[in-house]
């Protein structure tokens, strides 16, 4: 059985938005800084709409924020073996025939 991995996307968040050197008021085209600390404190979920909304606020891929919210330790050796599981996890999705 293949154990459930929890995401930590309050932590992503907030470490993406320190190193762009953002305050969370910057992310208001966005969404309220009300709802940007509600996301950072883990009191809110956001939808993967919103994920991509304030991915591309943080000048980053969606997929980049997802990465950071499944990473443990965002090391180089973690990042890697993270990608190249869903690397090959895509390659095995897209042989599949419909």
């Amino acid at each position: 059985m293949t154990r459930i991995l929890k995401p930590d996307f309050p932590r992503a968040l907030r470490l993406a938005r320190l190193a762009r050197g953002k305050a969370q008021e910057a992310l208001d085209e966005v969404s309220g800084r009300t709802y940007v600390s509600a996301l950072e404190r883990g009191v809110k979920q956001p939808t993967i709409g919103k994920v991509a909304e304030l991915a591309a606020a943080l000048d980053l891929h969606p997929m980049t924020l997802m990465a950071m919210a499944y990473l443990t330790k965002p090391t180089p050796n973690e990042s890697s073996r993270l990608f190249s599981r869903i690397a090959r996890e895509l390659a095995e999705l897209s042989s599949t025939k419909e």
